[in-house]
């Protein structure tokens, strides 16, 4: 049975006692115990229930990659009663005015060196009050020095920026160190984070995840898991962004409930950063998907590092391969579990048991966990039969944030939730996905969605209709192609990228562009993207 009728908070308290002394998150070579962990986000919650207007149930962003102060945040932003919007650090001025505008944030928390963009938007936008934090505001004060005006003035990665209301990061736990947090009662049913997704119709949404959703789906995990995790003792590689669903809910609530360290990596790409990073901690377990795998097996200071005590690898996100499934275990000795799940669903729907892993597959659902194919028509097909994947369970979404008809297009009455993936459920009982959903690009991990592209560079002046896709990409994945028609024979790939990358964040930006004199539509005028795909597939057949 699942222990999960808790509020995140109530999960952590007593764990966060009992490893005190343990090392919990470790970045740039500062390390915070848990009593650490405890005592700062206490400060941090303190400072938000005296000094700001935020009441239980507002909402405050979170926009800063992996560093020390995200979860000191988090903790504390829960810890009074505050509902989390996770933000992506790589976002632009426009998708950040758009996700703190439709989840009515009322603060936010963000790194210095990404500030300008917020800051463009936030007096168009309900935010009170910004936290600003520097990179090592966390670290002791000669290295916090040193670290922060060489990233400021020698590295020049800190832009100018202004907010009218802020405060720093360091400012505002001086002032929560002054009183005490007060706990705040708070329901397992209530909203603990506003996950934004483009579900599968494209539209940006904020699934809302209950701390019942978040805490059940921690507890199956661990329960599908058990045999290879040691309380107390394991440590996580943590390089995926905390700001995406799979990292926070294994990284923060998962690992943290059994104490165990987690190894934050800002940048996962700048592969050196990750190996050095790893160099001199034993590693037990790595969280990763396909494209990472890929690069660090071909790093010869990644093959280097100390594998002796890895008992675990989790592989999500996007489809693993077969190659780079057998080099990592060539290099590491150990074989990727790869895994399925969604925003919507906290995220994990199934996952291969590391001790029977099915390559080719991603694994047996979650304990408490109901799967059903359907067809065209709604009805259940056998074991066998590729049809869309349905979802029922505790980690299931309350519904996405005022959008009833955005949720009832996908959760029926019975709690089921239409997945839109495309899967087979194999007579043994493991699960085998055939396709994603219908026109979603997945570029390393991320989830692009062609209508957001679509409506972006339509507005470019002469631009005169787009049509993106995804093509086959062997660095991430998946690549966005784009098809546009123009106005003007002077306007090329380069134009239309750059004022992409004004509007979009980077791993939106078309990789390919074609220019077409027109583009194939069906007898009511709607562009047919599967024409495009399908002239690509034969393109790439005769090439």
């Amino acid at each position: 049975m699942l222990n999960n009728n808790r509020t995140i908070i109530e999960t952590l308290q007593q764990p966060f006692k009992q490893y005190a002394g343990n090392d919990a998150y470790t970045c740039m070579g500062q390390t915070l115990t848990f009593a650490d962990i405890d005592r700062l986000s206490a400060q941090f919650a303190h400072y938000l229930q005296a000094r700001t207007n935020l009441v239980p149930g507002d909402r405050i962003a979170l926009q800063m990659p992996n560093i020390l102060q995200y979860p000191v945040a988090l903790y504390g932003a829960m810890r009074a009663g505050l509902v989390i919007v996770n933000t992506n650090p790589l976002y632009t001025a426009r998708e950040i005015k758009h996700q703190l505008n439709d989840s009515g944030a009322k603060a936010m928390v963000v790194l210095a060196n990404i500030a300008a963009n917020a800051a463009k938007v936030i007096e168009e936008t309900a935010v009170e009050q910004v936290i600003v934090t520097e990179v090592a505001d966390l670290h002791p004060p000669v290295k916090r020095v040193l670290l922060n005006a060489a990233v400021k003035h020698l590295k020049k990665m800190v832009p100018a920026f202004s907010f009218p209301q802020q405060i720093s990061w360091r400012e505002a736990l001086a002032a929560g160190s002054a009183g005490q947090w007060q706990p705040v009662a708070r329901d397992p049913h209530d909203i603990a984070l506003l996950q934004y997704t483009g579900g599968t119709t494209g539209v940006a949404k904020g699934a809302m995840l209950t701390h019942y959703n978040l805490v059940s789906n921690m507890e199956q995990v661990l329960l599908h898991v058990q045999e290879t995790l040691e309380k107390g003792t394991d440590v996580f590689a943590a390089p995926l962004p905390l700001y995406h669903i799979y990292a926070f809910n294994l990284h923060c609530i998962g690992l943290a409930s059994i104490g165990a360290h987690s190894i934050l990596i800002p940048n996962p790409r700048d592969i050196p950063s990750v190996v050095k990073a790893l160099r001199g901690h034993r590693i037990t377990g790595f969280a990763g998907l396909n494209t990472l795998f890929n690069a660090l097996v071909r790093d010869p200071g990644f093959r280097q590092l100390d594998f002796s005590r890895m008992r675990i690898t989790s592989s999500g996100g996007m489809a693993l391969t077969e190659d780079a499934a057998t080099q990592w275990k060539g290099v590491t000795g150990i074989e990727p579990a790869e895994g399925y799940g969604l925003t919507e669903t906290s995220p994990t729907v199934s996952s291969n048991p590391p001790n029977a892993i099915q390559r080719g597959t991603v694994g047996t659902p979650l304990p408490q966990t109901e799967l059903k194919v359907i067809d065209a028509q709604g009805e259940a097909l056998p074991a066998g039969q590729p049809g869309e994947l349905c979802v029922r369970g505790p980690q299931v979404m309350k519904g996405y944030w005022q959008r009833p008809e955005a949720t009832a297009e996908v959760l029926d009455g019975d709690g089921w939730l239409k997945t839109g993936d495309i899967a087979v459920l194999q007579e043994d009982g493991y699960l085998r996905i055939v396709d994603r959903k219908k026109d979603m690009i997945v570029v390393s991990g991320f989830n692009v969605y062609p209508n957001e592209i679509e409506d972006i560079v339509c507005q470019h002046p002469a631009v005169v209709e787009a049509a993106a896709i995804g093509v086959s990409d062997a660095g991430s994945g998946e690549a966005v192609k784009l098809f546009v028609v123009v106005s003007d024979a002077a306007v090329d790939a380069e134009v239309i990228r750059a004022f992409c990358r004004e509007n979009l964040t980077g791993y939106k930006v078309p990789k390919f562009i074609e220019f077409s004199d027109e583009l194939p539509k069906s007898n009511v005028g709607k562009i047919l993207r599967r024409e495009l795909k399908e002239r690509e597939k034969q393109a790439v057949a005769a090439a």
